[in-house]
């Protein structure tokens, strides 16, 4: 048997681990009729030069279910923020009083949120790829091991069923949160 293989399969494990983290993290930045300061991650203002995410210039909150008010503790970025949120693909326009800056999530129409599902599909085919690719790499270490013969026919055929079954489960998992992430975005 590989001498370190436990570890190797707990690295692997980690990996795909990684995947499903990143997965969940993706479907928080998704729009799905409600409000989420999440989805404000990926906005980076000109902040004196630098290009900073708003969570680092402002206090966000969400006092109703489509609605995220931004209170920048320099109110000298306020027309910043804005731009940068209007240059954004979020597709809401700010309204702001000087001070604070409120975002106002209309109700998503049907096409809409089928287009959503579609981008919900495609980030889970995106994760199952990259399992897809851990397990390549990982089965590729362990057919090299037997080429060399630092292992057996009958471990090689061992470790490939026991990689096969974390990436069922893992695709499993995936599957379930792009469900369960289709109903929240179809749920009206």
């Amino acid at each position: 048997m590989i001498e370190n293989y436990d570890e190797i399969m707990l690295e692997f494990e980690d990996k795909l681990e990684k995947k499903i983290d990143r997965l969940k993290y993706e479907y928080t930045i998704i729009r799905a009729g409600r409000a989420n300061p999440r989805m404000l991650d990926k906005i980076l203002v000109d902040y004196y030069g630098t290009m900073t995410p708003i969570s680092q210039m402002a206090n966000i909150s969400v006092p109703e279910a489509r609605m995220i008010v931004i209170s920048p503790w320099d109110i000298s970025t306020v027309k910043e923020i804005n731009k940068a949120i209007l240059s954004s693909d979020l597709g809401v326009t700010p309204t702001d009083d000087g001070r604070l800056i409120r975002l106002v999530f209309p109700s998503l129409t049907e096409e809409r949120r089928k287009e959503i599902v579609k981008e919900v599909k495609k980030i889970a085919e995106e994760a199952k790829i990259g399992v897809r690719n851990e397990r390549k790499d990982i089965l590729d270490l362990f057919k090299n091991a037997e080429k060399n013969k630092t292992i057996t026919k009958d471990e090689l055929d061992f470790a490939s069923e026991s990689v096969q079954k974390l990436v069922d489960k893992c695709n499993s998992n995936i599957d379930g949160l792009c469900e369960q992430k289709e109903k929240e975005v179809m749920e009206v």
